[in-house]
């Protein structure tokens, strides 16, 4: 390929409303918006830096700057393994040579890389950090919404649990305290979690401080987020977590998410496909990896007050379309899911 053109820039999309979890209230979400452009042959993609670990806008921006004379040049997402280091960054170019590739090819992504084009996916629905009775209303809005995402901290866990049960009694529930309890609360609160009929619990320990969980067994299955980030993390999980959760912000795009889920699968690691919130654009290289997974977690653009031209359709918990002219290349695009 020749004159190939890197441009990147932060965007800001605000929000439907507040998004709460342990650690703050989100507004909007800032995003990374990176094309490359080769002969009229345009590809993207997009990241969301996180301050948890370590990641700001301008860092991510500044990264991004830095290896810019290396893609124009040419590389592949292979060979960006070796530029950037996981996170956001790498994400959104890794995302964005896919992208390129696919469409100067007259290809799908799924395709290029062998993967399964899933049909129909349920994802989850996200209940914030809230009051039991708001988070009970809430959740009585997507009752019969397939699954829930309940987001929690430390303070009144059984009684916002309870009211969010009894107002959605039939929905798979996963629960994320984004690593804010202790071995001691999880203790306290995980056989009442089981007979509440919960799914899945998400990171409850800090990464780093997750060693209590090894030989623990509990009653409701624990997913790693925060502590699982590329492939090489997977030897420390063993013992610790049942599930993984696969983040393209977390892996550095989409080319180590999936090493990362072939050797999670390998290794006997059940599958969660998660997001940080942003548009469908993120969402998009995310659905590659869907097949498999028992928990999917792509409700990114439901929180958007306005998505992205050519987003997906979610609809009571269930993703039903996506474009390839929003990303991943035009074969049988339109077909694709749904």
């Amino acid at each position: 390929m020749i004159n190939k053109r890197l441009t990147v820039c932060h965007e800001h999309w605000p929000l439907r409303e507040p998004f709460r979890i342990s650690r703050g209230v989100k507004t909007g979400a800032d995003v990374i918006h990176v094309t490359i452009e080769c002969d009229q042959v345009k590809g993207e993609g997009e990241s969301v830096p996180y301050a948890r670990y370590g990641e700001t806008v301008e860092s991510v921006l500044d990264q991004i700057n830095a290896v810019l004379p290396d893609v124009e040049e040419g590389v592949s997402p292979e060979q960006l393994l070796g530029l950037l280091p996981p996170g956001a960054a790498r994400n959104a170019v890794d995302c964005a040579l896919w992208d390129l590739m696919a469409r100067w090819q007259g290809r799908t992504v799924a395709s290029l890389l062998d993967l399964d084009m899933p049909g129909e996916l349920e994802t989850a629905i996200t209940i914030g950090v809230d009051a039991p009775e708001k988070m009970a209303e809430k959740a009585a809005l997507s009752r019969s919404a397939p699954l829930l995402k309940v987001k929690l901290d430390q303070d009144n866990i059984l009684d916002r649990m309870r009211a969010v049960r009894t107002a959605a009694p039939e929905s798979r529930i996963i629960v994320d305290p984004n690593e804010s309890w202790t071995i001691d609360i999880l203790k306290s609160v995980d056989e009442d979690l089981a007979g509440l009929g919960v799914n899945l619990l998400e990171q409850p320990l800090p990464a780093g401080e997750d060693d209590a969980l090894k030989d623990y067994q509990a009653r409701v299955p624990v997913c790693a987020d925060e502590s699982c980030h590329t492939s090489h993390d997977l030897p420390s999980l063993k013992g610790k977590y049942q599930y993984v959760n696969i983040k393209l912000d977390k892996t550095g795009g989409l080319t180590e998410a999936v090493r990362l889920r072939e050797r999670a699968l390998e290794q006997g690691f059940g599958l969660m496909i998660g997001c940080m919130v942003a548009t469908s654009l993120s969402m998009a290289p995310a659905i590659l990896l869907c097949s498999g997974a028992d928990f999917i977690d792509l409700d990114g653009p439901w929180w958007m007050a306005k998505d992205r031209e050519n987003g997906l359709e979610i609809n009571n918990g269930i993703i039903r379309s996506i474009s390839g002219n929003l990303w991943g290349g035009t074969e049988k695009a339109e077909a694709a899911v749904g």
